[in-house]
C-alpha cells in the first residue's frame, strides 16, 4: 500500500508545522548522516573553542564572574547555528517561536491555577533575611549561571519522564486512537484505509532514534514554555511586592551593609531586589517542573495539552510510516 505524492507532501508539511523534521524519512537520513563522528566532532571541537574564548575575553573585562556564562554561551551558539543550519533545527526553531506566542494567553490561567500554592510557600522565602544575604552576596554572573543550573536541573528531569510517557503511550495504540489523533489532519482519509486494512499499530507506532529526540525535544519546549512565563511572573511579583513593601532601610539591615545600590540608569529597582526575585524565580520554575510531573492534580492541568500533541503526532507517525513502507528509505529507519 504506497502513498499517494499528494499525501506525503501534506503529511510532511504538516510535520514541519508541529516541529517533527526528523518525522520525514529523507530528512531524518540526511541528518544521521550529519552526525556521524566525522562530521560532529570538528563542531564540538570549534564550539569548545569557541567557548573557551569566550570566557577569556569575558575574564578580562570588570565583570570576570559572567565567564562561566560566557562560556556556556559560546559553547551553545556554536552548536545552536550547526543545528540551524545542518540539522534542520530551524523547522523546530519555528514551532517553538510560535508555540510561545499561542502560550502567551495561557499566562493569566496558568497562574490562577498553579502560582497560589507556590506563592505561598516561595513568599516565606522572600521574607527571609538569610536568602537576602545570599543573593545580594552573589554577582550578577553566579545569579544567571544559578538560574542556568536550575534550567538544566529542571530539564534532566522533565526529560526521562516525557520520554517515559512516550514509551508507555507508544506501547497502547489502538485504532480509534489512531483515527481520533489524525482527524482533522491530512492524513484523516488514509488513516481510515490504514484502520481498515487491521495494521498492527503497536508496531508501527514504536518511536525510537532521532524520531524519539525530536518528539521529547518538541514536548520538553511545550512545558519549558508554561515554565518559562510562570517563572517570569513570579519575578515580576516579587519586584513588584518588593518595591510596595520592602524599604530600602529593611534591605540594609538584611544585607548587613551600606544603602541598596542600583544598576545604571534610574534608581528604581535595587540590584538587590532583582537577585532575590531572579533567585526565587528560577527556584519556582524548578520547583513547578518537578511537582508537574510527580502531583497527579498538576499532571491534569498541564500535561493534557502536551499529551494531545503527543497523541496527535504518533498518529500520524502511523499513518506516514504505513502508507510511505513500500518505498521508504532503509536509512531513514534509524
Amino acid at each position: 500500500m504506497a502513498m499517494r505524492s499528494d499525501e506525503r507532501a501534506a503529511a510532511e508539511t504538516w510535520f514541519a508545522l508541529h516541529g517533527l523534521p526528523y518525522f520525514v524519512d529523507g530528512t531524518r537520513a540526511e541528518v544521521a548522516r550529519r552526525l556521524t563522528p566525522i562530521r560532529s566532532l570538528p563542531v564540538l571541537l570549534l564550539a569548545a573553542v569557541v567557548g573557551g574564548a569566550a570566557a577569556a575575553a569575558v575574564l578580562a573585562t570588570p565583570h570576570p564572574s559572567f565567564a562561566a556564562v560566557a562560556a556556556l554561551g559560546g559553547f551553545l551558539l556554536v552548536l545552536g547555528g550547526y543545528a540551524l543550519l545542518a540539522l534542520h533545527a530551524t523547522v523546530i526553531a519555528r514551532w517553538a517561536f510560535r508555540r510561545a506566542l499561542r502560550s502567551v494567553g495561557l499566562l493569566f490561567p496558568l497562574a490562577t491555577r498553579a502560582l497560589p500554592i507556590l506563592m505561598l510557600f516561595i513568599t516565606f522565602l522572600f521574607i527571609n533575611t538569610e536568602v537576602w544575604q545570599v543573593a545580594s552576596a552573589l554577582s550578577a554572573g553566579t545569579v544567571w549561571g544559578a538560574v542556568v543550573f536550575f534550567a538544566v536541573v529542571a530539564c534532566l528531569f522533565m526529560v526521562p519522564r516525557l520520554a517515559e510517557e512516550l514509551d508507555r503511550f507508544d506501547d497502547q495504540v489502538k485504532a480509534d486512537e489512531v483515527l481520533e489523533g489524525t482527524a482533522g489532519t491530512p492524513l484523516d482519509e488514509a488513516a481510515r484505509r490504514v484502520v481498515r486494512e487491521g495494521v498492527d499499530l503497536p508496531d508501527q507506532a514504536q518511536v525510537t532514534g532521532l524520531q524519539m529526540v525530536n518528539l521529547v525535544l518538541v514536548l520538553v519546549i511545550a512545558q519549558a514554555v508554561q515554565v518559562f512565563l510562570l517563572s517570569v511572573a513570579v519575578f515580576v511579583f516579587f519586584v513588584g511586592f518588593g518595591l510596595l513593601v520592602i524599604d530600602p532601610s529593611v534591605i540594609t539591615t538584611w544585607v548587613g551593609s551600606g544603602h541598596p545600590t542600583y544598576p545604571p540608569g534610574p534608581h528604581w529597582v535595587s540590584s538587590e531586589l532583582l537577585h532575590v526575585s531572579l533567585f526565587l524565580a528560577g527556584f519556582s520554575g524548578l520547583y513547578f517542573t518537578v511537582v508537574a510531573i510527580t502531583d497527579d492534580l498538576y499532571r491534569r492541568e498541564f500535561f493534557t495539552s502536551i499529551m494531545d500533541e503527543l497523541a496527535r503526532a504518533v498518529s500520524m507517525r502511523v499513518v506516514y510510516r504505513m502508507l510511505a513502507a513500500d518505498s521508504a528509505d532503509p536509512a531513514g529507519s534509524r
